[in-house]
């Protein structure tokens, strides 16, 4: 779930519990306006996802797995900002439920 600089979810797409989060940043990045930088969690570190950031001009705050050869260098002051992620679905959770953006009437 992207947000924006104030936590504000973006675009909400749900999936089923076992799709990997990679697997799911690939369909958001389709539909989300450009942004500069993707902060994600440990979860998203692909290489193939990064690959892809740096095409599009995206900085990828991602920090790298603990079993990775190589280590991942990324912005630690910039990755602090994470937590507005994690308080939006905190929000949503306090709702339990997400009612769509428009509304058709009858």
């Amino acid at each position: 779930m992207p947000t924006d600089l104030l936590g504000r979810p973006a675009v909400i797409s749900l999936s089923a519990g076992n799709v990997s989060d990679v697997r799911a940043a690939n369909d958001l990045l389709s539909v989300v306006k450009p942004f500069r930088r993707l902060i994600a969690d440990k979860g998203y570190d692909a290489n193939a996802l990064r690959k892809r950031l740096r095409a599009d001009g995206v900085k990828p705050i991602i920090p790298g797995r603990i079993n990775r050869k190589r280590t991942i260098r990324y912005d630690a002051n910039r990755y602090k900002d994470r937590w507005r992620i994690e308080a939006a679905f905190c929000r949503l959770k306090d709702f339990r439920r997400i009612a769509p953006a428009t509304t058709s009437s009858p």
